[in-house]
């Protein structure tokens, strides 16, 4: 059967033309002797006639080109479809196809799609709210609202703005339940991931995959702002999970663990993120994993 691509190209993300992009696509494709189509994704969201479009036009392949914010938008009108989704990372941070390895570069990008293989991977529901790659919390949710504020995009911009507001940062009440676990706790950051970092090699949960049915909560606890960086560095470099006896004790200045399921109260109503992009804040949080949710096309 002969593939028929459907390309969503996000004409902002990464701040980088897309010229190169657009041609690239359009010669491989006619080398593969794959159909194909083009389009660009929308600000507001919205892709409610992709599964219909689909099923007319027999497309077998939706290839995001993007960040995690367009991934997300465009995989929540694709569940009860049964297309491949492909990823030419293009965005800021291009966390969840970094944790699937996925090629930065668009020729090898596109050597994925076409001569990867397609499976599985989980996403998650954040109060109704699909997301794909992480949620959080907390310092890394307000820097994503900050961030979303500027012209210009990148990890230059998005560390620059972390360190503005490291020292001025203060911890978030919260209490979270899982299973027959109840914690109260004080923290910078309340992260729920499905990928292993936030993007750029960040690995926030190093241990995290994405086909393995659960969620990697990660909790950088009050402390100084010079343990914080310690312990997160070690964090990042190392990362064990939190023994389970070790969680209810609150020892140490993070705790790491897996869940299917979190309930979150968020008393002093810390900003949210979902996949990088802001959302409007809640007093609570219902975070559960969905598996399966889609196949995505990975390297061999």
């Amino acid at each position: 059967m002969r593939r028929k691509l459907l390309f969503f190209v996000n004409p902002i993300s990464g701040g980088r033309s897309k010229a190169r992009l657009l041609e690239n696509i359009a010669a491989r494709c006619r080398k593969e002797n794959a159909a194909f189509e083009i389009l660009e994704t929308n600000k507001e969201g919205n892709y409610d006639f992709l599964p219909d479009k689909i099923k007319n036009e027999q497309v077998t392949d939706v290839i995001i080109c993007g960040g995690d914010g367009s991934i997300r938008s465009i995989v929540s009108f694709l569940l009860a479809t049964h297309v491949n989704v492909g990823i030419i990372p293009l965005g800021s941070g291009n966390g969840l196809a970094r944790t699937a390895l996925i090629p930065y570069s668009i020729p090898k990008a596109l050597n994925t799609i076409f001569y990867g293989q397609a499976a599985f991977v989980d996403a998650f529901y954040v109060n109704g709210k699909l997301g794909c790659q992480i949620t959080g919390l907390g310092f890394d949710a307000f820097i994503a609202a900050e961030f979303a504020k500027e012209r210009k995009r990148g990890l230059k911009t998005y560390t620059k703005l972390a360190i503005k507001h490291f020292f001025r940062t203060k911890p978030y009440d919260f209490t979270v339940e899982w299973g027959d676990e109840h914690l109260h706790l004080k923290a910078f950051i309340l992260c729920t991931s499905n990928a292993n970092q936030f993007g750029n090699n960040m690995k926030i949960a190093p241990k995290a995959l994405l086909n393995d049915g659960k969620l990697d909560v990660v909790v950088l606890k009050k402390t100084s702002k010079l343990n914080i960086l310690v312990s997160f560095v070690n964090h990042l470099l190392f990362g064990q999970k939190t023994p389970e006896g070790q969680i209810q004790k609150n020892a140490g200045n993070i705790a790491y663990f897996n869940v299917s399921k979190i309930k979150i109260i968020n008393h002093q109503m810390a900003p949210v993120h979902i996949d990088g992009d802001p959302y409007p804040t809640e007093k609570e949080f219902i975070i559960e994993v969905l598996p399966n949710a889609f196949k995505l096309i990975q390297p061999l």
